[in-house]
């Protein structure tokens, strides 16, 4: 039987090493999807930066928070820094203000089977980075309210009113890029059907279900 992520990540402490070794390759793909929506290079190398970091910080997982948080909060720490390591200009960033499209980044996960999947990524990566992440946790790797504010480093009342600024302006978005008022009516009433088919095309995140936090 599979352990799930807390029990993982208490062996790991108590010094299993193949516990470890699990928790993390379980999340080698959701942490690629998570890179791929915002950087077209480096990729392997954030995720690398990531594990290792989470290896490092292990017994300061709070069990409250739960791992998958804590792994995300992680991720966006390095994805910032790596856009900030890139000049001297960039160490000003302001992450709830600057989108990917403004870094002049092309995501290397943009495809899309149908045309309102493309048009949802598309519009993503217009959104602020910390409105972008906010969403993407929320529709693709389903995350509450408290998980959300773990990743983002806020109170909980802040990430949830993010997410709702965030939605606004992902609608925005939408109508600003759509080609069609068909395409706009599609994408926008069934915002959550494909959020959720994108999110299974690229798997979804195998520890989502072993994550208790409410």
């Amino acid at each position: 039987m599979s352990r799930s992520d807390s029990q993982l990540l208490l062996d790991w402490r108590d010094g299993d090493e193949q516990a470890g070794s699990e928790l993390l390759s379980r999340y080698f793909q959701p942490l690629y999807d998570f890179f791929a929506t915002k950087v077209d290079t480096g990729i392997d190398d954030l995720i690398q930066r990531t594990l290792l970091a989470c290896v490092q910080a292990r017994d300061r997982v709070r069990e409250t928070a739960g791992f998958r948080s804590f792994l995300y909060g992680v991720a966006r720490h390095e994805l910032y820094g790596s856009f900030r390591g890139r000049g001297r200009a960039a160490r000003t960033l302001d992450f709830e203000a600057i989108s990917v499209a403004d870094l002049g980044t092309t995501p290397s996960q943009h495809l899309g089977a149908r045309q309102e999947h493309r048009l949802l990524l598309e519009a993503l990566r217009r959104l602020p980075l910390d409105h972008q992440i906010c969403l993407e946790l929320f529709y693709w790797e389903e995350m509450s309210g408290p998980q959300l504010a773990t990743v983002l480093d806020v109170p909980e009342g802040t990430a949830r009113t993010r997410l709702r600024r965030a939605r606004q302006l992902l609608l925005d978005e939408l109508q600003a890029l759509a080609q069609s008022p068909q395409l706009l009516a599609s994408t926008r009433d069934g915002l959550d059907r494909w959020a959720r088919q994108l999110r299974a095309r690229d798997g979804g995140s195998e520890g989502a279900a072993d994550d208790t936090e409410s």
